[in-house]
């Protein structure tokens, strides 16, 4: 099983749109940068899980946690006009954007804080992607240690 970080605003869509989403699932779309798509075409598989992550907001960290339902797919918003996802150079005839879907596992009980994982990034966070300076993907990989520790520091 590979780990992951999605990063959302919740302004946009946050874990507790995902949580009435029906069957709370929903499709991972909206993916507009290479090195983020190549890890959902390449990488993600069906069983994976990952951090439901709140980015630029107030008190961004990790709220809980999805699992991937369905790999990779074509994503139908780039090439729906009306969408702001839109990307006109993108050919349905060879997908540029691909998209996953998760599914809520669990919402965690209190959030665990961008503060709170900083704590940890001279320890065993040290080399956790969404810490890095200038990082702005959307979807990062999580080691199996920084998974399990998170876990331990959310109490789960």
């Amino acid at each position: 099983m590979n780990y992951w970080l999605f990063k959302s605003e919740p302004q946009t869509f946050g874990i507790d749109d995902l949580a009435k989403s029906p069957k709370r699932t929903t499709a991972w779309e909206g993916v507009r940068n290479y090195q983020a798509r190549n890890m959902m075409r390449d990488g993600m598989r069906a069983g994976d899980q990952g951090f439901f992550y709140h980015s630029s907001c107030d008190v961004p960290g990790i709220q809980g946690i999805v699992e991937v339902v369905r790999e990779a797919y074509p994503d139908a918003s780039a090439f729906d006009r009306k969408s702001p996802y839109h990307d006109p150079a993108s050919d349905p005839a060879n997908p540029r954007w691909m998209l996953v879907d998760v599914k809520l596992v669990r919402k965690f009980a209190r959030p665990i804080t961008l503060e709170a994982l900083k704590r940890h990034a001279g320890g065993k966070l040290k080399d956790m992607v969404v810490l890095r300076r200038g990082n702005r993907l959307s979807i990062t990989p999580v080691t199996p240690a920084e998974w399990k520790f998170i876990l331990s520091i959310a109490g789960e």
